[in-house]
């Protein structure tokens, strides 16, 4: 026996059911498919036309997605991983941090880029860290006197071996399709002798109290 479909044409859609696992799909009574485990089997005389099997369907390995309706599709993601550490002293100008910068090239000029960092950094005084997409900084505080304008402030650290963990978010809207690089800098202004530490303690003892953390760059390309 087989659970029945049934299209009748005086008492429209029938359906009788039972638990063997098939489906025999019927018009007025008459076979037209079965439908188990292995598949699909047409009855006897009974094929699918020609013309439902013209063209073909997208293929699933992520392209046919792009071109889904609507916004914010994630459309590419990079990332730059720096896992050795860095040491820098004299920052008065805004100066890149060796290995904390990422690249994409945006499939539109509608897409935004959401940019994520993770710094994990160490300061022996003050300072501030700066987004920039290729020569432009971005995501800065509101100007005010000789304050420096930053994405993210910096944290003076007076235990030599604590190392601070900071983090930013920030959507932008580059409106090109061309390579765009995006990077940190710092500014350690005031004091010649400050020194920035990245992914470790000032100290850097070498003891089971300190670490050798990681820092992250993350770029992802919103759909518009």
């Amino acid at each position: 026996m087989a659970s029945i479909l049934n299209a009748d044409t005086s008492n429209g859609l029938k359906i009788t059911s039972d638990t063997s696992g098939e489906l025999k799909i019927q018009s007025a009574g008459a076979d037209i498919a079965t439908v188990d485990s292995s598949g699909i089997t047409m009855a006897a005389g009974k094929t699918i036309p020609a013309a439902a099997l013209t063209g073909t369907l997208p293929a699933l390995d992520g392209s046919a997605l792009t071109n889904l309706p609507g916004g914010g599709k994630v459309l590419q993601v990079v990332q730059t991983v720096k896992t050795d550490t860095y040491t820098a002293s004299g920052y008065t100008t805004w100066t890149d941090i060796t290995g904390m910068s990422a690249s994409i090239t945006p499939s539109s000029t509608s897409s935004k880029i959401l940019v994520m960092t993770n710094l994990q950094y160490s300061i022996s005084g003050y300072g501030g860290i700066r987004l920039m997409r290729d020569a432009t900084a971005i995501g800065l505080g509101d100007a005010a006197s000789t304050r420096l304008q930053s994405t993210m402030g910096t944290k003076y650290l007076r235990t030599v071996n604590d190392i601070a963990s900071n983090t930013s978010l920030y959507l932008d809207s580059p409106s090109t399709t061309s390579s765009t690089t995006y990077k940190l800098q710092a500014n350690l202004q005031y004091d010649l002798a400050y020194t920035l530490y990245i992914n470790r303690g000032a100290n850097d003892d070498d003891a089971t109290y300190t670490s050798r953390p990681i820092s992250t760059m993350t770029l992802i390309e919103i759909g518009a």
